[in-house]
C-alpha cells in the first residue's frame, strides 16, 4: 500500500546525463473511485520516455497492480480534463486519470465548481443540500411555458440490502466542463430555453438529492425531453463516483460509460 498522497518517479534515470540517457516526459496521474483503492493512494508522478502515449500510462500502473488488468475494457482515460485516446501522445506537465467506470447510478464551500454562461444556462458542484427552487428561479424566463424538473434522490435499498447512506466524488474540473459540454449540446438539440445541472458531493443520507437537472423551455414536450437526455448522459459522461455504504459493508457502484468513451485498451 502506498502512503497517502504518495509521489512517485518509476525506473528511469531521471537526471538527464550520460549518453545513454533518455529524454522523458514528467506527468501528473490521478485514480478515483475503486481505482484509487487498487492503486493505494489518489495521485502519483510519473516518468515516461518522450513519444509515449496515453495507453503507456496505464500499462505501467496495470503491470504494477495487476487488478487493473482485468478492469481495462471499463477504464477510461482522460487527458487535460478531456477524453483521451491510448494512442494520444503524451507531453510534459500532463495530468492523466485514470478512470473507473461511472456510478450511473467535511462540510466545504458552495458551489465547488461553477460555471454560469452568458445566456443563462448553469452547471454546477456542490457539497451542501441542491437548493430546487433557486435552481429553477435562475432558470426560468418570461417567455416559458414549462419546466422540468429531475431529481435523483438517495433510496433506502440496493438489491434487497438496505442502505445507510452514500458517498460521491468526481474529478471535479473534468465534471463541470462535461457538465457543461452536455447543456450546450442539449440547447443545440432541443428547442429549450435554458438548462441547469447540479450534482451534490460528499455525504447523503436516504431521502437527500444527489444531482439536479431543470430545463425550461416554451413547450413540455421539448423540456420532458431535453430533461430526460440530459441525466442519462451525465450519469454515462460525467466522472463521478458512488459508494453505497450498508450494515454489513461498503462497495464502489460501477454503472457504465457511453459506448464512445476512449478505454484504457483498444479492444
Amino acid at each position: 500500500m502506498l502512503g497517502h498522497g504518495f509521489f512517485l518517479m518509476h525506473g528511469i534515470n531521471c537526471s538527464g546525463r550520460g549518453s545513454d540517457s533518455l529524454d522523458l516526459v514528467h506527468i501528473r496521474v490521478l485514480f478515483f473511485g475503486l481505482l484509487k483503492e487498487i492503486c493505494g493512494g489518489q495521485e502519483g508522478r510519473l516518468s515516461l520516455p518522450e513519444g509515449s502515449t496515453a495507453g503507456a500510462v496505464f500499462e505501467h500502473y496495470a503491470a504494477e497492480f495487476p487488478k487493473l488488468r482485468p478492469m481495462a475494457s471499463s477504464i477510461v482515460i482522460a487527458r487535460n480534463h478531456e477524453f483521451a485516446s491510448p494512442g494520444e501522445p503524451l507531453a510534459e506537465g500532463d495530468e492523466v486519470a485514470l478512470l473507473p467506470p461511472v456510478s450511473g447510478g467535511a462540510t466545504g464551500p458552495t458551489p465547488v465548481q461553477e460555471i454560469q454562461e452568458p445566456e443563462g444556462h448553469y452547471f454546477a458542484l456542490t457539497r451542501e443540500p441542491i437548493d430546487l427552487r433557486s435552481l429553477e428561479a435562475r432558470l426560468i424566463q418570461g417567455r416559458d411555458g414549462a419546466s422540468v424538473t429531475f431529481q435523483g434522490v438517495v433510496r433506502n435499498n440496493t438489491r434487497g440490502r438496505a442502505t445507510l447512506r452514500l458517498e460521491y466524488e468526481c474529478y471535479e474540473t473534468m465534471a463541470i466542463r462535461t457538465m457543461a459540454e452536455i447543456g450546450r449540446e442539449l440547447v443545440g438539440q432541443y428547442s429549450i430555453s435554458r438548462i441547469g445541472m447540479v450534482h451534490r458531493l460528499g455525504t447523503m443520507e436516504v431521502g437527500e438529492a444527489s444531482v439536479a437537472v431543470v430545463v425550461a423551455a416554451p413547450h413540455r414536450k421539448p423540456a420532458f425531453e431535453a430533461a430526460l437526455e440530459g441525466i442519462n448522459r451525465l450519469k454515462r459522461l460525467v466522472p463521478v463516483w458512488k459508494k453505497e455504504f450498508f450494515e454489513d459493508g461498503e462497495v464502489w457502484v460501477e454503472g457504465e460509460w457511453d459506448q464512445n468513451a476512449p478505454r484504457a485498451v483498444v479492444s
